[in-house]
C-alpha cells in the first residue's frame, strides 16, 4: 500500500464571520495549505470537500465542493463531496487517502468548511437534528427528556449522566475540562474563544442539559481547514515538513433495540480507536499529543478511557493529574478543543488535524508540545440511538 505524507495545511480564524460563506471559508484554506505545500492547482489530481449543513442551512446541495474548488482557482479538478455528520472532514480525509493508496492520484486537497453564523439559534439546532433518524426522532426525543430545543446537548447530557454513575465523575470534573481547554484556546490565535476561564465560572454558566453548562458546550462557529495529501513515491525527497499518515479508521455506529445505551459512545469510539492502532502498529503508549471530539466536556473523560490513556473510571483522576495540560505527559487538545477553538460542523475533522500536523513540525508556539512526534484525532458524529453514527480515528507522525 502506497505511503501518504500530509505536506501541506491552512486553516482560517474560527468564530463568527459575517460575510464570509462556506466556499469563502474552504478556497481561503485551500490557498493556505497549498501556499504551505509549495504546490499549484496544476499539482492537484482531487479535491475532497465536506460540508454538513450548508445543504439545509443555505439550500446549496450537490455542489457545494465544485463551488469552493472554483473560487480556490481548482476549476475542472475532480471533486468528490463528502457529508458525514461532525465526522465529515475527517471521513474526507479518509477517502482522499484511498484515492492516494489506490494509485489513481498522487496529490490530493482534502478540505472541510462550515458557515453556521447569522441565523437564529434554533434553526442552528433544528437543522442538527438531521444528524438523527428522523423517523424516530419523536421517540429519541422523549428517551431524552423531551428536550429537543438543544438535541446532541440532551444526549450529551446522556452521556455525561452515565460517566458519573460508572466512575463518580462530577459536574465539577467536567468543568474542570472546559477549564484547561479555555487555557490551551487561549494560546491559540484561531480560536473562538481567547480566554482562560475558572471553574466557577464555567459552573455559573446557563444550564444546559443535565449536568451541563453553556462554557462546557461547543459554540456555533464558522471556519475553514485543509490538508495536502501527497504519495510518499512521488518525490525523491520527503519535503520539508511532511507528516506521515499512519492509520485512518472509519468506523460506523450500530442502532437498534437490543443495543446497550449504558455507555453511548463506547461501542463505536473503542472499535474505530482499536482498528486505529492496529493499523499503525502503535499503542496509547506512543502517543504524545491527542485531538478529541469534546463537542460536550464530559466526552473528553470518556475518550481518556475509550484511547486507552487510563483505566475505566479513571478519567477525572487523570485529569487531576495535570497529564492532559500543555505541559503533561499527553496533552489532550492543545488548540483548545471543541469547546474553546469552536465547532463548525463540516470543518473540525480537519482542523484536528492541522493541529496535529503543526503540533508534529514543532510549529505551534506557545502552545508546543515539546518533542511532539505521535497524534492521534478523534472525531465523531451523528446519533443512531445509541451509538454515535460515524467516528474517524487518526493517527498521525512526524519525521
Amino acid at each position: 500500500m502506497r505511503q501518504v505524507d500530509v505536506v501541506g495545511v491552512g486553516i482560517t480564524p474560527f468564530g463568527k464571520q459575517a460575510g464570509a460563506t462556506v466556499r469563502s471559508l474552504g478556497a481561503d484554506a485551500i490557498a493556505m495549505a497549498l501556499a504551505d505545500a509549495g504546490l499549484a492547482a496544476a499539482d492537484v489530481g482531487l479535491v475532497v470537500h465536506g460540508n454538513a449543513m450548508a445543504g439545509v442551512l443555505d439550500g446549496q446541495e450537490m455542489i457545494r465542493g465544485q463551488l469552493t474548488a472554483a473560487e480556490a482557482g481548482l476549476g475542472g479538478v475532480p471533486v468528490i463531496n463528502v457529508e458525514n455528520a461532525c465526522a465529515t472532514s475527517s471521513s474526507a480525509l479518509h477517502v482522499g487517502l484511498a484515492g492516494i493508496r489506490s494509485g489513481m492520484y498522487d496529490t490530493v486537497v482534502v478540505c472541510g468548511a462550515e458557515k453556521m453564523s447569522g441565523r437564529p439559534t434554533g434553526e442552528i439546532l433544528a437543522a442538527m437534528t438531521g444528524a438523527v433518524d428522523v423517523a424516530r426522532l419523536g421517540e429519541v426525543a422523549a428517551e431524552l427528556g423531551g428536550n429537543t430545543a438543544s438535541f446532541f446537548m440532551a444526549v450529551y447530557a446522556r452521556v455525561a449522566a452515565a460517566y458519573q454513575a460508572r466512575s463518580g465523575a462530577t459536574a465539577a470534573d467536567f468543568a474542570d475540562v472546559a477549564v484547561k481547554n479555555s487555557a490551551h484556546g487561549a494560546l491559540n490565535p484561531n480560536a473562538q474563544y481567547r480566554r482562560a476561564l475558572s471553574r466557577d465560572e464555567v459552573l455559573g454558566s446557563r444550564a444546559v442539559a443535565g449536568p451541563l453548562t453553556t462554557l462546557m458546550c461547543s459554540p456555533i462557529a464558522d471556519g475553514g481547514a485543509a490538508l495536502v495529501l501527497r504519495a510518499v513515491d512521488v518525490s525523491a525527497e520527503t519535503p520539508e515538513g511532511a507528516v506521515r499518515v499512519r492509520a485512518c479508521a472509519l468506523r460506523s455506529g450500530v442502532a437498534g433495540p437490543g443495543v446497550s445505551a449504558a455507555d453511548v459512545s463506547a461501542t463505536l469510539e473503542r472499535r474505530a480507536v482499536a482498528a486505529a492502532y492496529e493499523e499503525a502498529g502503535l499503542g496509547p503508549e506512543d502517543l504524545d499529543v491527542v485531538e478529541v471530539h469534546d463537542a460536550a466536556a464530559p466526552a473528553e473523560l470518556v475518550m481518556y478511557e475509550e484511547l486507552g490513556l487510563c483505566g475505566p473510571g479513571e478519567g477525572p483522576k487523570l485529569l487531576a493529574s495535570g497529564a492532559t495540560a500543555l505541559g503533561g505527559r499527553v496533552p489532550v487538545n492543545p488548540d483548545g478543543g471543541l469547546v474553546s477553538r469552536g465547532h463548525p460542523v463540516g470543518a473540525t475533522g480537519c482542523a484536528q488535524l492541522v493541529e496535529l500536523v503543526t503540533q508534529l513540525r514543532g510549529q505551534a508556539g506557545d502552545r508546543q508540545v515539546p518533542g511532539a512526534r505521535v497524534g492521534l484525532a478523534e472525531n465523531a458524529g451523528g446519533y443512531l440511538h445509541p451509538d454515535p453514527a460515524a467516528c474517524v480515528v487518526t493517527i498521525l507522525s512526524g519525521s
